[in-house]
Order: C-alpha cells, then sequence, then structure tokens
C-alpha cells in the first residue's frame, strides 16, 4: 500500500528527522546485498530495494530508538536486518503469487526467473541474521527469529484458507498478524531493545506496532474495493479476482443467504468469474455494512497502536508515530 509522499505527512516527516540514518541504513544494505561469487544477488536484490518504497518498516526500527535518543550504532544494523527481511518475503511472495508487477515494475521473478527469486530471497534472510548477531543481542535475534518463522507461518496459514469461503476472521487475523503485522511489531520491538528501553516499554513498543500493522492490512484491504488506482497502484478488485479472502469479502460471505453463496462460492471457490462480478461482489459488501464494518475495525486498530504510545516517552517521535497511525487509516475514513 502507497502512503502519499508529502513532507506534511508523518512518515515524511519522520524521514526528515532520521535522514542521516536512513542513509547509513541504505548505505549498509548496498554494503551486505553484495556478493562477489554471485553478480545476480546484487543485480536482483537491486531490482526491488532501489524501486522507491517507504522504508517504513526500517523507519519505524529508527523512530523507536530515537525515542529513547539512541546514540549507539546498532539501530541502523537492526533497520537494515528489518529492510532485508521485508525485501526476501517479497521475492518469495511474488513466486507464490505468480506476480508480474511490484511497485509498479515488473517483478524479479518475471525479468530473471522463479530459482533466482527464491535463492536471493534465501541470501538475503542469511545476511539479515549476520547484521542481528552483530548487535550481540540474543533478545534482538529472538525477536527477529521469531518474527522471521511467524512471517512464513502466516503465508502458509494464508494458502491454506485461500479461496476458502468459510474462512473466518479470527483466521484471517491469524494471517494479518503473521505475514504483516510481525514485522511490524519486530521493527519497533527491537528499536527499544537495542536503546535499553524498560520491558514494559518494549512491550508498548510490540504492541504499536501490532496494531499498526494490522491497520495498515486492513486498510489495504478496503482500498482494493474503495481505492482510487491512481493513488494506491492496484487496480481495483484485484484481491477479488485473485480470489483472496480479504477482510470485506469474509465480512459480506457471512452474512450472505443461501443464493449470495452461491455466488461467493462459484467466484471465489471455483474461480469461475465473469464481467459484472466484481460490481456485483462490491454491492454485496455494501449491502451487509461489511465496508463500512471493515473501516470501523482499521479505525479501532489505529486507536489501540496510538493507545501503547501512552507508556512511552512524550515527545516528538512519539508525536508523528502516533500520527501515523492515524494517516494510516485516514483515507478510508
Amino acid at each position: 500500500m502507497a502512503l502519499d509522499r508529502s513532507v506534511d505527512k508523518p512518515h515524511e516527516k519522520l524521514a526528515q528527522i532520521l535522514a542521516s540514518e536512513m542513509d547509513a541504513v541504505n548505505t549498509l544494505i548496498q554494503t551486505r546485498m553484495a556478493s562477489k561469487h554471485a553478480p545476480r544477488i546484487p543485480e536482483v536484490t537491486a531490482h526491488l530495494v532501489n524501486a522507491g518504497g517507504k522504508r517504513l518498516r526500517p523507519l519505524l526500527t529508527l523512530a523507536s530508538a530515537k525515542l529513547f535518543d539512541y546514540a549507539g550504532p546498532f539501530h541502523v544494523h537492526l533497520a537494515a536486518t528489518v529492510e532485508f527481511i521485508h525485501t526476501a518475503t517479497l521475492l518469495h511472495d511474488d513466486v507464490v503469487d505468480e506476480s508480474e508487477k511490484r511497485r509498479g515494475r515488473p517483478t524479479a521473478n518475471l525479468l530473471w526467473d522463479n530459482k533466482s527469486s527464491v535463492l536471493v530471497g534465501d541470501y538475503l534472510f542469511s545476511r539479515s541474521f549476520q547484521l542481528m548477531v552483530e548487535t550481540g543481542s540474543l533478545q534482538v535475534l529472538d525477536i527477529l527469529a521469531n518474527a522471521s518463522a511467524t512471517i512464513a507461518e502466516g503465508e502458509v496459514l494464508q494458502l491454506t484458507a485461500a479461496q476458502d469461503v468459510t474462512t473466518t476472521e479470527d483466521i484471517y487475523l491469524q494471517v494479518v498478524r503473521g505475514k504483516t503485522a510481525a514485522l511490524f511489531s519486530a521493527a519497533t520491538q527491537v528499536g527499544g531493545v537495542i536503546s535499553n528501553a524498560s520491558a514494559q516499554q518494549c512491550q508498548a513498543l510490540y504492541d504499536y506496532g501490532d496494531a499498526l500493522g494490522v491497520a495498515f492490512q486492513i486498510v489495504d484491504d478496503l482500498l482494493d474495493v474503495v481505492g482510487d488506482a491512481k493513488s494506491t497502484g492496484k487496480n481495483v478488485g484485484d484481491d477479488f479476482r485473485e480470489r483472496k479472502l480479504t477482510l470485506p469479502l469474509i465480512k459480506a460471505i457471512a452474512a450472505a443467504d443461501d443464493h449470495e453463496m452461491v455466488f461467493w462460492k462459484r467466484t471465489i471457490e471455483k474461480g469461475d468469474q465473469v464481467d459484472g462480478d466484481l460490481a456485483h461482489a462490491i454491492d454485496l459488501m455494501h449491502k451487509h455494512g461489511a465496508i463500512e464494518a471493515t473501516r470501523a475495525d482499521a479505525v479501532a486498530w489505529a486507536q489501540r497502536a496510538q493507545d501503547a504510545l501512552t507508556q512511552l516517552p512524550n515527545n516528538e517521535i512519539n508525536e508523528l508515530l502516533s500520527g501515523l497511525a492515524k494517516y494510516v487509516v485516514e483515507r478510508v475514513v
């Protein structure tokens, strides 16, 4: 999901404040993605790393450390670690989803091949663990290793739940907490750990990242239904066409009568879609209040993220992190 790029947005203000640290992160990423024996590794990695992107996850790590005025070098290592893990998962996801575009550009698996994408993703995971170890913190290693496992678990759960109209909101939330929120919460939590924040403060950072990640994904689901393709970079209805059980769909299916269930089983389970099906699906979401209910869920998760920040130092970074949680849902409220 793209966030509007403007200096009056919370993430842009964070990027300005943390510009020198982000430069150091980008330099470290460029250095560590190099390989003197396999030139395809930096080629594939650079294609994705240099494609733009908001660098939101490493920015969250830097911001969490800045919250406590951390002065050491390892927040840069951890921010690069988080970005490597994220990039590795994107490479693997594009293979699993058979995607052809990422951030408006051809995917690595399309330009090279699936084998290259998978293996380069594996390389980046390995690099991320090398960076973790260099911090000398077993707690950091534990948090990020757990997050990596949770991400993979969430992806597998999503695979098994795909195109299954009996998928519940609880399963959806488990998937989202795995594939999206796990890295958000790890990114914020390790920033506190490296800054010697208290256990309670580190938990608050975890809670903030977890809730922000869930809100972020729910908004992404909503924008697929109500968004503007020019601003989101996605065509409206891509999730429906790919038969993904997103939250608005799950809510509409849960409220469906027998006749509507026949439609959902044809379009989602069987994949038999014809012209007009997307419009009908959106009509059903509106009919059952699924879009409004999903919007309310996103707002509630963003508020949960803001509430977590009340336990943390009250400074400009805190205000911007709170503003970020609010901004994530502003375009769908």
